[in-house]
């Protein structure tokens, strides 16, 4: 996957709130899935005929440049990037961009993606929120113990007793399904190298060349 990274942007190239969403939304990218791209939200790209082959288009809006990304990091696919000017739209066009509302549709696609590849970590970020609310409220309730021997509040230490009860739950399920998605990553990735690569014929395997003169020889000799 070839990526055009946007930069030298004239004045009023990119409307108000865009570069920061961004440069924000690139960097969440970057952070959990690896640092080898520098415009998540570009949408000048090239792509091989694998990568078509073995992208399951899902999205329907303007974050399937973010489900591009996350696909070809994810499967450990070469990635270029050709930096380019980005200039004013033409006169009488209109962007369909939509600052707040697309923006929150690709932090939510972000948080999907980090669900469905990453789920260890999604839910055992969760399971540290529960765990440590949990233990919150049950502090006080032990110290009251403590000096009087009494639960004055059982409400709260059921309260507490669930959310820590939860927080192992997340922490089990993270564990799990972090095995189901290796196994899919598995799987796309040799749905990946199984489309021939660019150059490669299968008449004309590697070695068959080879093979071929080395038959011919043969006959010329036996001839």
């Amino acid at each position: 996957m070839v990526t055009a990274i946007r930069q030298n942007a004239q004045d009023n190239a990119f409307r108000r709130g865009h570069s920061f969403g961004n440069k924000v939304l690139t960097g969440i990218v970057r952070w959990i899935f690896g640092n080898r791209v520098s415009d998540v939200l570009s949408g000048y790209r090239v792509f091989s005929r694998r990568f078509v082959k073995s992208f399951p288009a899902l999205a329907t809006g303007f974050e399937t440049e973010t489900e591009f990304t996350v696909h070809a990091l994810e499967l450990r696919m070469p990635i270029a990037e050709h930096f380019t000017s980005y200039r004013n739209r033409p006169a009488g066009s209109i962007s369909k961009l939509r600052t707040v509302s697309d923006g929150l549709r690709i932090l939510r696609m972000i948080v999907r993606l980090v669900k469905e590849e990453r789920p260890l970590q999604f839910f055992s970020l969760s399971g540290v929120v529960f765990l440590t609310v949990g233990v919150g409220l049950s502090i006080p309730l032990m110290l009251e113990f403590m000096r009087s021997g009494t639960v004055p509040r059982l409400p709260t230490a059921v309260l507490s007793t669930g959310m820590v009860v939860v927080a192992f739950l997340s922490f089990v399920c993270g564990l799990i399904l972090d095995s189901v998605a290796r196994g899919r990553k598995e799987i796309k990735r040799l749905a990946y190298l199984a489309v021939p690569a660019v150059g490669f014929h299968q008449e004309a395997a590697p070695g068959t060349a080879a093979l071929n003169s080395a038959a011919g020889i043969k006959q010329r000799e036996a001839a």
